[in-house]
């Protein structure tokens, strides 16, 4: 056996998975979807075929024509972080059926009851399988090494509507040859059912497999752009508003990177307990509502979500050890994006921003470096306990790098054809790494490219922005410790970002009244703006200020975001007995509000500090 990505099953001598036909039958009172799955693959295999399950019952392995039964086993004993091995023994097929259905505890899979959503009407259901948890709701090879088209047929309530990161073909009553024996055809077929078809046709690795079910309306804000959400006019009118910049965010990357490949490019603000701000599913960006801050500032997700379209969805990382390559360059591609569309100030405000986030991090792994590196050692570890911002930022700062030496010009004509080079394929840090030293020839010998790399820390060339807003906003927290706050002349025009820059600047160790002294002024922790309020909670809960534990309880338990929840609970976790005690409190009442995903996440921080 020779393993294709240490978090997969899949071996690299067999072929992989090319397309999938998947028919999946929503079952909301169980909260679990019965499905079949057909794959084909690249050529006839004869022999074990290794395939990825997480939290799956597989019922039946099947020849696709003749219903005959392919023998198959899962593995006993489920790994703590890959799941359960699932054996399909093949004689010679390109081709195969998968009956199976899906658990409950599905990580990729938070169901939500009415109580849960915003109108308290009708549950809703939705994914999210990035890093490794597209296996809990199909058996694949779940590595992104291996992209697959497909084409889904989901069969809901027909006063439900579904949505996909794929193109959407049809709407229309169950027919029984779409089942494909994911259930019994009476059931797919029975009164009060719907069956909406989708279709994806570019390859993209399992990870960016989504789909969401609920109640669910739309506004259209662009020629290539509608929004969904929830049916609620007043979340919808709010979503078009801030995103109405998008089509411009659009044709920007496009002059940047080259043509959008997608068609669509679609937003879907999802309940508050998505996990992440954004998830990059293609013609399909699924969101958070934290990000409609009312001043169109939350189009900063977007712009990273968009550029994703190039660097992620369009070239991918081989594994989640090279997943700087989605990130680095994403974060990147974004700056350009906000500084084609907002100016150069704003560019350097989020570089501001990320500076100070990626020395955070250092903080965090200063017990195990490795993962401070662009490339690290990923076995037996869980990419969920490893999520940070050193890909993205470090990834970033080693990209600026290179535009610095080679200068912006010659950067963006290497952006351009790496990009036309690599579309549509998965690829690893050597391979781009080959691709920097033949078409930038001499830059080994200007950057330590296996400091950067393989480094453990921050590369002594990487660079803090310089832009007057910025300095300005760094030196006012610095004389905070001197019990200057900032006059309200100066912060008049202070967004956000600027907030939020200023908050994560601020030294340590001042006392409570001065926190208390500054929110009496600013009414920080009752921002709009999730950035700023957590922000802020986070000095709170460090300096002591009980005063703030019953905003900080308010947020945890309105808020899935691990953006949020990570520091708050940390803060919590790591403060007094009462501190303690209230994070404990608070995650009991919260736990089952929070996408499994983030469950888990608060768990590992509660292991450690708790």
């Amino acid at each position: 056996m020779a393993p294709l990505d240490p978090h997969s099953f899949a071996d690299s001598t067999h072929p992989l998975a090319t397309h999938v036909s998947l028919s999946l039958y929503f079952d909301f009172p169980s909260s679990s979807i019965h499905g079949s799955a057909l794959l084909s693959l690249t050529a006839p295999h004869s022999g074990p075929l290794f395939l990825d399950t997480r939290s799956l019952a597989v019922s039946a392995a099947l020849h696709p024509s003749t219903q005959s039964p392919i023998p198959f086993s899962l593995s006993q004993t489920p790994d703590p972080i890959k799941g359960q091995s699932l054996t399909v023994s093949l004689t010679g097929q390109s081709s195969f059926l998968l009956k199976f259905s899906t658990s409950p505890a599905s990580s990729a899979l938070q169901w939500l009851s009415p109580p849960q959503t915003f109108n308290k009407t009708h549950p809703f259901v939705y994914t999210q399988c990035q890093s490794i948890h597209a296996r809990s709701i199909f058996p694949c090879q779940d590595t992104p090494a291996a992209r697959i088209r497909y084409r889904a047929f989901l069969n809901i309530p027909r006063q439900l509507s579904a949505v996909m990161s794929a193109a959407h073909v049809d709407r229309r009553p169950p027919g029984p040859s779409e089942a494909q024996s994911a259930v019994d055809s009476s059931l797919w077929c029975a009164d009060g059912r719907v069956v909406e078809e989708f279709v994806m046709n570019q390859p993209i690795p399992p990870y960016l497999f989504a789909f969401a079910v609920g109640e669910i309306q739309s506004r259209e804000v662009g020629p290539r752009t509608r929004v969904y959400a929830e049916a609620v006019a007043s979340v919808l009118d709010a979503a078009a508003r801030e995103f109405a910049g998008t089509e411009e965010m659009i044709q920007q990357g496009e002059r940047l990177f080259g043509p959008y490949e997608w068609e669509r490019f679609d937003l879907l603000v999802l309940p508050p307990s998505f996990p992440y701000g954004g998830m990059e599913n293609p013609r399909m960006v699924f969101l958070t509502p934290t990000v409609i801050k009312g001043d169109a500032t939350g189009a900063q997700v977007v712009a990273h979500e968009l550029a994703h379209s190039w660097t992620g969805n369009l070239i991918t990382n081989k594994t989640n050890e090279d997943f700087w390559l989605n990130e680095g360059f994403t974060t990147y591609a974004e700056r350009r994006i906000v500084e084609a569309v907002q100016g150069e100030d704003r560019a350097a405000l989020n570089i501001g921003i990320g500076w100070r986030g990626l020395n955070e991090t250092m903080e965090r792994f200063k017990d195990n470096m490795e993962f401070t590196k662009l490339k690290a050692k990923q076995e037996g570890v869980d990419p969920d306990d490893i999520y940070s911002e050193v890909p993205y930022e470090k990834g970033f700062q080693f990209l600026w790098r290179i535009e610095r030496q080679i200068g912006r010009p010659a950067f963006d004509d290497f952006l351009k054809k790496y990009i036309a080079t690599f579309k549509f394929q998965s690829i690893d840090t050597e391979t781009f790494l080959d691709f920097l030293k033949t078409n930038v020839p001499g830059i080994e010998q200007q950057i330590d490219l296996k400091v950067w790399v393989e480094g453990i820390g921050i590369p002594p060339d990487a660079m803090e922005p310089v832009s007057n807003i910025y300095t300005k906003i760094v030196s006012l927290a610095n004389e905070f410790k001197n019990g200057r706050m900032p006059r309200e002349d100066e912060v008049a025009e202070w967004r956000g970002q600027e907030w939020e820059l200023y908050l994560e600047n601020l030294p340590k160790g001042f006392e409570a009244s001065q926190i208390v002294a500054l929110d009496q002024r600013y009414r920080l922790a009752e921002s709009r703006d999730c950035e700023v309020k957590v922000a802020f909670l986070q000095l709170a809960i460090s300096s002591g200020c009980r005063d703030y534990f019953g905003e900080v309880e308010k947020t945890l338990k309105e808020v899935g975001r691990m953006k949020y929840l990570r520091p708050l609970y940390t803060a919590l976790s790591k403060g007094n007995e009462e501190a303690k005690m209230l994070a404990k409190r608070v995650f009991a009442e919260a736990r089952d509000c929070y996408h499994p995903i983030a469950q888990s996440v608060v768990e590992s921080i509660f292991s450690k500090h708790l």
